[in-house]
């Protein structure tokens, strides 16, 4: 009978959900998952599989951990949630501490938002009200070709339009300013040329620009790269010059997955506005936050408005924020900083393997992140089952075959990864 209920559920799945990035025309297989523990998804039937993906860069902590799930329980016993107008309570006021005292030092003032997307939106509108406070037209954001910032209209719109998924979108959203993506990896000498062509556009249209966001070091689901720290810098330097704000887009790279607890700690830079999201909660709720300095949030709220016009009917779930805390708490211990050294060392070494296939472009890694380029796209479905097939979730996309792995992932688990990357791509030669 339980089979019978899973193939229905199964038959359900396939006609009438949508899943993400996939075709109501020709569904790819789902894999039930049952449960999860540490770094393993349990399927349904009882196999175990790694989860490479921290379920989209988020289980920084792996899954049933015990200081989330008490923190989770404990909470919801006292409230799942109120709103946020006019009402606060005690696990906002804690995370947002910690928010203020983990960040740069200029970052002072927090707005709680849903989702990575929308604290993207919540971004791009503080940057627009500044200017509106200033009495000034600036309708347009500066960015860097190959990124990407969320699936909503404004964070599609600074999001590469022609090399990205959102390219059909082209036209019906506004058009902002792209520069070059830097060249420079992360470990290449740094060449000054490699800013050339930002320090034109923002020249060119510095008074008509209302900010210049950017993926710090890491470009992520616009391509997996990384990038040398000193365009970063110069980045920070350019808007000085200019007077531009710059953000931070630090939802994939925040709390630890480069190797710094933030990536523009790499350039030893601060930014006017930082967003966060994604491993927040350790991947257990959605929540994100949008930091931004006093002068930012001063000059926003001291236009005709008077105050900052956004306002999520979860904004600041006592829930998400609670488990974040929790989160928050666990890196604060600072174990972290050597699983993650741990997890780049091991990375540099097995991905090296890697590279002399002949189905290879290039590999790179970073802190817990380890990326494989392909000289041409997968066929999801059956890549797929191949992983599955070789005890391990590794979800591609396009021509890249990446995993970012919870942190506590031990040797043995991270080298059963990268061995099947090998063997799955070593069969289609």
């Amino acid at each position: 009978m339980q089979e019978l209920t899973n193939k229905i559920d199964l038959e359900f799945d396939q006609q009438h959900i949508w899943h993400p990035y996939t075709s109501t025309l020709t569904p790819l297989p789902c894999y039930p998952v049952t449960g999860a523990n540490g770094v393993y998804l349990e399927l349904e039937g009882g196999r175990k599989v790694i989860d490479g993906m921290s379920s989209w860069w988020s289980t920084i902590h792996g899954y049933n951990h015990p200081l989330l799930n008490e923190a989770a329980k404990t909470q919801i016993d006292k409230m799942s949630h109120v709103m946020f107008g006019g009402i606060t309570h005690q696990p906002a006021v804690d995370l947002c501490k910690k928010l203020v005292s983990m960040t740069p030092e200029s970052l002072q003032h927090v707005f709680l938002a849903d989702s990575g997307s929308v604290a993207v939106e919540v971004a791009l509108k503080m940057a627009l009200q500044y200017w509106h406070t200033k009495q000034e037209r600036r309708p347009k954001f500066l960015t860097v070709r190959h990124g990407y910032h969320g699936d909503t209209f404004a964070a599609m719109s600074v999001t590469d339009p022609d090399n990205s998924m959102h390219s059909l979108y082209k036209g019906f959203l506004p058009e902002h300013i792209f520069a070059d993506s830097p060249e420079c990896g992360f470990f290449d000498e740094w060449r000054e040329d490699d800013i050339h062509h930002f320090r034109e556009q923002i020249t060119q249209h510095q008074t008509e620009l209302a900010a210049v966001i950017l993926e710090p070091i890491v470009q992520g689901a616009g391509g997996m790269r990384l990038y040398h720290p000193t365009f970063l810098k110069r980045v920070r330097e350019l808007c000085d010059e200019f007077g531009i704000l710059l953000i931070a887009d630090e939802i994939a790279t925040g709390f630890g997955r480069t190797g710094k607890l933030f990536a523009c700690e790499h350039a030893n830079i601060s930014p006017d506005i930082m967003c966060v999201g994604k491993a927040l909660t350790g991947g257990y709720m959605t929540l994100s936050a949008t930091l931004a300095t006093k002068h930012v949030a001063d000059t926003v709220c001291g236009g005709d408005a008077g105050c900052f016009m956004h306002g999520p009917t979860f904004m600041g779930n006592p829930l998400a924020c609670a488990v974040a805390n929790a989160s928050l708490t666990l890196l604060q211990e600072g174990k972290w900083q050597q699983q993650v050294a741990a997890i780049e060392k091991q990375l540099a070494l097995e991905l090296a393997e890697i590279s002399h296939l002949s189905a290879v472009k290039a590999v790179r890694w970073l802190g817990a992140i380890g990326v494989v380029e392909l000289h041409n796209a997968v066929d999801m479905a059956s890549i797929q089952q191949a992983f599955v097939d070789a005890g391990v979730w590794i979800r591609p996309f396009g021509k890249l075959v990446y995993i970012m792995p919870p942190f506590i992932i031990t040797p043995e688990q991270l080298s059963k990864l990268t061995s099947a990357i090998f063997t799955v791509l070593s069969a289609s030669e």
